[in-house]
């Protein structure tokens, strides 16, 4: 969401040379490069949690995706503002669902 805050016309070249659903572009390597990054991180925290590992890529994938189409909603809409629309993909990522909080918030490290 800062990028797309501080580069909107330079996200809006990237989502446009890699329309939804295709499979080439800059927009899809550059998602590609960051759910692989993903994957690393899940395939590890499952390992720990005893969940499994093979499952990492299919949600790094979910993980990614539900960021980045979010991002290219907030990028015309603009509304609710980029913490607003932070917290609640993170409330959506971490408590899923059934343990969505009522109010999300960021808790930030300085």
């Amino acid at each position: 969401l800062d990028y797309i805050e501080q580069s909107s016309e330079g996200f809006r070249i990237l989502v446009r040379d890699s329309p939804l659903g295709s499979a080439s572009g800059s927009y899809v390597s550059i998602m590609g490069d960051i759910a692989t990054r993903v994957e690393g991180i899940l395939v590890d925290e499952f390992k720990k949690r005893g969940f499994d590992a093979k499952a990492a890529p299919m949600y790094s994938q979910m993980l990614v995706g539900m960021v980045g189409t979010t991002g290219q909603w907030w990028l015309d809409a603009r509304k609710p503002a980029k913490e607003v629309v932070a917290a609640n993909l993170v409330n959506l990522a971490w408590n899923g669902l059934s343990g969505l909080e009522s109010k999300p918030g960021l808790k930030l490290k300085d």
